[in-house]
């Protein structure tokens, strides 16, 4: 253990942090290359989103325990690539995401240097907007909604003034229709959150771009034709559905098919009549008035005498006359009837119904299914049954046809070719198998040109280290011959001087001779070891110094 430490500080700072470097660098590396081959390939799931949508979906990511990843500061969200279809559909029945819009907190973060008016009054109209794009989104058959206000300004030294309108356009949940309840309730939502806007300047758009509402200004009930609509749509509709409730419980569920057109008259009409009966004349009053006159008179006649001073009037006898009238008012009450009538809206005028009834098909024996129309008289009493449940009226001009056709099945899709696949491995597995053996490869490469390298280089000096430790410990604690065998390379050398010798065992060997070629040889073997490992021949000085103390 003294040995192994003794090497790493022979090694130096500068190799060892060399050496950790390296072997952290390919600790990292493999554990980076393992996550990203067991990790699933993202796929994009919603962009641009807003951070409260964001917050959301993440939300109910983790609920269903779904990885997942955020992008661009939250507007984009990422999960596994085989799940994007399917949570896309989670969410969107979920309402997510709904759509940002920008309220009242505009006015949060104002303008240092203080904005200018036109600035304002933009901003104003932008918040309105938006509070009231939120407001129609809570609404539960709306999935969302834009709302686009025009609030003129009155321009100086001018009377006329123009009406404020609004614009909405709305994106229904699911394919339903909005009723008109619901229309006009959006028309009065709008209409009493902006000042001076009247309700009958609402326009209302939906995303199919049916208009709902008009907005032109235009009094009296904007949506007749949208009510006259949906009164005739839900009429056939009725009938349609009882009709095939009807039919299922004779022909089997999913056996008919009922469509019915039907043309009504909406006109709103008034009659108002007079009826007067002679016959039943009633005196109702009589008044009866009698005057009579009576009066007398001089006779005064102009002659001469008369006008004479001092004349003489001659006698006059007088007249006198007498009138007399009478009056009867007689007053009589005829009998009289009125009638008003009003035509209320909806009227039928003409019914069309069109019945499409499947056949009987029977399995056989054999699995093939064997189709086979129905009977005539079956149809005839198929076709009565329907008359009777539309209210079949000749005499308007209704039509009933049933017919007996078989059904087109449902065709399955053709198969998908088969994958491009080697020995039973898709695209997909290949990639997987490709990226695990290009990891192998380089962990590989990494041992053999990094690892191994180290490895050896530390064996090396470790055996170098110990076999200085073993020569100089040989030196210091035996003989003079002890010693030398103890030095490496000694054996080898006095079997190299019995090989010299020009005798065998019986010849002269000059024992002098051979003990100063063998003490030569070690001194060199020691000069060598020496220059070759300068740090180890210290580190054995240092030690006979500490072991002499």
């Amino acid at each position: 253990m003294n040995g192994f430490l003794q090497t790493l500080r022979n090694f130096g700072a500068v190799r060892l942090g060399a050496i950790a470097m390296a072997v952290i660098g390919t600790i990292v590396f493999t554990i980076v290359m393992t996550n990203r081959i067991g990790a699933p390939e993202m796929g994009l799931l919603f962009s641009d989103l807003d951070l409260k949508d964001s917050g959301q979906i993440v939300q109910k990511l983790e609920a269903l325990n779904v990885p997942y990843e955020l992008r661009a500061q939250g507007a984009q969200v990422l999960v596994p690539n085989d799940q994007v279809t399917k949570l896309r559909i989670q969410l969107a029945e979920q309402g997510l995401p709904h759509g940002g819009s920008i309220g009242y907190e505009i006015f949060d973060k104002p303008d240092s240097f203080g904005p200018s008016a036109f600035v304002e009054n933009i901003n104003k109209v932008r918040a309105l907007e938006g509070e009231l794009e939120r407001t129609i989104s809570s609404i539960n058959v709306v999935e969302s909604a834009r709302v686009h206000l025009v609030l003129p300004q009155r321009e100086m030294f001018s009377r006329e003034r123009q009406d404020a309108s609004a614009s909405v356009v709305i994106k229904r949940r699911g394919v339903g229709q909005l009723s008109r309840t619901q229309v006009a309730a959006i028309q009065h939502l709008v209409a009493s959150a902006v000042p001076s806007l009247a309700t009958n300047r609402v326009s209302i758009v939906d995303s199919d771009g049916n208009l709902l509402a008009r907005g032109d200004g235009a009094e009296g009930d904007q949506l007749t034709d949208a009510n006259a609509e949906e009164m005739r749509v839900n009429y056939e509709n009725r009938l349609s559905r009882n009709v095939e409730d009807l039919l299922d419980r004779s022909v089997g569920s999913g056996k008919s098919r009922v469509d019915v057109h039907a043309d009504m008259n909406f006109d709103h009409i008034t009659t108002n009549s007079e009826t007067y009966d002679p016959d039943g004349q009633v005196v109702r009053s009589t008044q009866t008035t009698n005057q009579s006159d009576s009066s007398t008179g001089q006779n005064n006649a102009v002659s001469v005498t008369t006008n004479v001073p001092g004349g003489q009037v001659p006698p006059n006898p007088g007249t006198s006359s007498r009138s007399s009238r009478s009056d009867e008012t007689v007053n009589y009450e005829i009998s009289k009837t009125v009638k008003s009538q009003i035509r209320e809206q909806g009227t039928v005028q003409r019914l069309s119904v069109a019945v499409l009834i499947d056949g009987i098909t029977t399995l056989g024996a054999d699995g093939k299914k064997t189709y086979q129309p129905r009977s005539p008289d079956e149809m005839k009493q198929l076709t009565a049954l329907v008359r009777s449940a539309v209210g079949y009226d000749e005499k308007r001009g209704d039509t009933v046809e049933v017919a007996n056709m078989p059904f087109a099945g449902i065709e399955e899709p053709p198969a998908a070719p088969p994958a491009w696949s080697v020995m039973g491995l898709d695209k997909a597995d290949l990639i997987r198998l490709s990226e695990t053996g290009v990891v192998a490869i380089v962990g590989i490469l990494v041992l053999l040109l990094v690892v191994r390298p180290m490895v050896m280089r530390f064996v090396e000096s470790a055996a170098a280290a110990s076999a200085a430790n073993a020569a100089a410990n040989g030196l210091i604690a035996g003989p003079a011959g002890a010693a030398v065998a103890a030095l490496p390379g000694l054996e080898a050398a006095g079997a190299l001087a019995q090989q010299r010798a020009p005798g065998g065992a019986n010849d002269m060997i000059d024992i002098g001779q051979v003990e100063g070629r063998v003490a030569a040889s070690s001194i060199k073997k020691v000069g060598e070891i020496v220059e070759k490992h300068p740090e180890e021949a210290v580190a054995i000085m240092r030690s006979w110094m500490y072991q002499n103390k």
